[in-house]
Formats: structure tokens, sequence, C-alpha cells
């Protein structure tokens, strides 16, 4: 299966690997599972940090080079993923969870989130 967790679980993951449910510890570490990471979320990150958000400390640069070690995939967002947004319904208004969204559809990957609004968008994302 292929998964793409949201940008709370990458880091989560990376910095507070204790945040993660047992559910999201077992299927990240599944080694059957193809794990990538949002070009988006690394912007969201950026983004957060320059707003001095309280759970945005890590550095964008050192998450990124930690995903990659951890052989995760890199998902560039592809102007296919900005129109299948436009689709979208208004379920959720952060732009950042609705592109996450876009590319579970457009890639056929499962985006995993702690987020239940996010989990009612008819995608494959799954609540973990």
């Amino acid at each position: 299966m292929r998964l793409l967790p949201d940008t709370h679980l990458l880091l989560w993951g990376a910095v507070a690997p204790e945040r993660l449910s047992a559910l999201a510890r077992r299927l990240i570490s599944d080694e059957q599972h193809e794990l990538s990471y949002s070009a988006a979320s690394l912007w969201e990150v950026a983004i957060k940090i320059a707003l001095g958000k309280r759970d945005f400390t890590t550095g964008v640069a050192h998450l990124r080079e930690r995903l990659l070690a951890n052989g995760y995939q890199e998902l560039p967002v592809t102007g296919r993923h900005a129109v299948a947004v436009a689709g979208l319904p208004l379920i959720h208004k952060d732009p950042f969870d609705r592109l996450l969204v876009a590319q579970a559809l457009v890639e056929d990957i499962t985006l995993l989130t702690v987020d239940a609004r996010l989990a009612r968008y008819p995608a494959p994302v799954r609540l973990v």
C-alpha cells in the first residue's frame, strides 16, 4: 500500500514519535508499505515556522533529510493536483490539507491523517 502521511504525522514521526497512535506507528513502520511525503507538507512547515507556530520547530531542510534517509519518496505538487483541488467539496478550509487530499486522489495513494474532518473527503483517506 502507498501511504502519504499528513504534515502533522510527518512532524510527529520526526520529533515526537510518542504522539503517533499505535495504528499510525504500525502503518508507517510496515516495510510492505511505500511511504511518500508531499512537497506541500514541507512548504506548510516552512510557512508555519516563519509565522512562529508552536508545533512547527523542526527545520525544513532537516525534516526533508530525515524523511529521505528513512526511505520516503518525495511527491511533487503538479498541475493535475491543483486542478483536483478545484473539484473538492469545501469540507476542509486548510489549503495544504486540501492539496494533500487532491494528491491522494490523483496518485491513488492513501492519505493518513489525525484530522477527522479531513477523513470525511471522498478520497483514499485513513484516520489514524
